[in-house]
């Protein structure tokens, strides 16, 4: 026997829990119905606070939280007046794009506020029922837009309204490298076997075929993750949104839909306990979805930047390239004032 490797025996010493920035993408913010016209409320997303609105004409503004004249905070005391929001300090007025709008006591205004936002606020979208933001460190435009869902999106054919919410100590792509990662289906959940995976990637958009068409998955961008599973010919669709709280926690939303089978058929007995499984432990099956397992291991677990991977561990270090691309770099103008 050699001398030990030092590196690898000692570097979970220095290794960080979550070390990435916010990455950028669309995500989630709530959900539509929950913000009336009229409404304003701070939340706290991608590791700061913002001011969430609501015009009187029913648009969503979401801005940084601390007003540009004399840093006002816009959440608490501010209000909604027709389609902008007005800070309570001096009552100056921003509408969703972040112009100002009025200064009720000004005669001459500092140049730049004719001229171009002053105050940050991100492109708002709202779709499939839920209000989604984009999130660019460098404040740039959003680089590919939403996708049409029919699951959540069409009239008729589909149904189901269970929803879910889950709070992890970790960072969106660690919950994100599971999809990957199927050796631990088998080992953490459970599973008889340990699936095969197949990933291909095309900008921001991965696609994912576990188990050779028993789950199909889309991501679209860190944000958005579509996956269909089927059994016996049934499918059921989990529609995930999970929100980057900080750099290490994350908030995992779902939504649950499937076709709209009629009452008391076997299909929808089907789709029902694919639901089941989905989320937890299913009656009658052995293994066990996320909410029963993945927690321990996402809330203790440390990232491995090298990790020693064997054959069966599934494209890991594919995936981690794909997501790279979400990561971008502070400004140079910031990082010289930090």
């Amino acid at each position: 026997m050699g001398s030990p490797n030092l590196k690898v025996l000692l570097e979970s010493k220095t290794l960080e829990r979550c070390p990435f920035p916010i990455p950028a993408g669309w995500f989630f913010v709530d959900y539509s119905e929950n913000l009336k016209p009229g409404e304003l409320r701070n939340v706290q997303l991608f590791d700061q606070e913002w001011v969430l609105f609501r015009g009187e004409g029913g648009s969503v503004g979401m801005s940084d939280p601390y007003c540009p004249h004399l840093g006002a905070h816009m959440g608490h005391g501010g209000k909604v007046c027709g389609e902008h929001l007005r800070c309570p300090f001096h009552h100056w007025e921003y509408d969703a794009s972040g112009f100002c709008k009025s200064i009720p006591y000004a005669k001459i205004v500092p140049p730049i506020v004719k001229r171009e936002p002053i105050l940050r606020t991100l492109p708002i979208k709202e779709k499939y029922g839920l209000i989604w933001a984009w999130f660019h460190p460098a404040c740039e435009p959003p680089s590919w837009e939403l996708p049409y869902i029919p699951e959540i999106e069409d009239a008729s054919g589909y149904t189901g309204s269970r929803r879910g919410s889950w709070t992890a100590n970790t960072c969106i792509q660690e919950i994100a490298e599971n999809g990957v990662d199927t050796a631990h289906l088998k080992f953490l959940h459970g599973a008889p076997m340990i699936p095969p995976v197949e990933a291909t990637y095309d900008g921001p958009v991965m696609k994912l075929d576990i188990g050779r068409g028993y789950i199909l998955g889309t991501a679209y961008g860190p944000g958005l993750n579509v996956m269909r599973f089927t059994q016996q010919g049934v499918t059921a669709t989990m529609i995930s949104y999970t929100q980057p709280i900080s750099a290490e926690k994350s908030q995992m939303n779902m939504s649950f839909r499937h076709p709209d089978f009629a009452a008391g058929s076997t299909e929808l007995h089907i789709a029902k306990k694919i639901v089941d499984h989905m989320i937890g432990a299913a009656e009658g099956e052995e293994s066990a979805g996320f909410e029963s397992v993945d927690f321990i291991v996402w809330n203790n677990k440390k990232y491995r930047p090298n990790p020693l991977l064997c054959d069966g561990d599934g494209p890991v270090l594919q995936f981690r390239k794909w997501f790279k691309q979400f990561y971008v770099e502070t400004p140079a103008e910031l990082r010289q004032g930090q």
